[in-house]
């Protein structure tokens, strides 16, 4: 079956899903992390593949990226730019931090990233299900889980996977991805 792609859709749901979202959250709290870090990376590793990330390109058109000195002059050198002028144009600098001053970032192009070789780190792990430590990361997670269908896809199937909702007749159970849910 064809995982939804549509944001619109996603979002209708997301809004109907909000209680539901947010117990969920308590419940994932309570739960072994190493168990739920388990269960997302395999999650993620069966849906990420079924999504075409261009299709949407939601994360770069509302993402606010925390960029390095050390990104920021990759960059400016692989645009041929002055640091002083690359940042100039693209970056917004905070007293601690500095983040692309535009959104959508100024480097998408037809949901493309037109830097993608030179993309920084909140770029390449974004939306950083490959990552340890889920639960720390649960505001996050469900602050984009609206707009992005990988996000979306895998927290509704671990929802599923840990038990917290029974699988209706017309979704696919997850018994091959944790057959004894008795450790978490």
């Amino acid at each position: 079956m064809a995982l939804e792609m549509n944001i619109n859709v996603l979002q209708t749901k997301a809004i109907e899903k909000e209680e539901e979202n947010m117990a969920f959250r308590n419940f994932l709290n309570i739960q072994s992390s190493d168990v739920v870090d388990e269960l997302v990376f395999t999650l993620n590793d069966r849906i990420s593949p079924q999504i075409n990330c261009t299709d949407c390109g939601n994360c770069c058109k509302g993402l606010m990226v925390n960029i390095t000195d050390a990104e920021a002059d990759n960059l400016s050198a692989h645009l041929n730019q002055s640091r002083e002028d690359f940042d100039k144009q693209y970056i917004e600098k905070g007293e601690t931090r500095m983040i692309l001053n535009a959104i959508p970032c100024a480097f998408l192009s037809n949901n493309a990233c037109t830097v993608y070789e030179y993309r920084f780190a909140g770029c390449k792990e974004f939306p950083a299900l490959h990552l340890p430590a889920f639960t720390k990361r649960l505001f996050t997670t469900f602050m984009h889980y609206d707009r992005c269908p990988i996000i979306y896809h895998v927290v509704e199937e671990l929802k599923l996977a840990t038990g917290f909702i029974s699988a209706s007749p017309l979704t696919t159970t997850l018994a091959t991805i944790q057959p004894n849910m008795a450790g978490i």
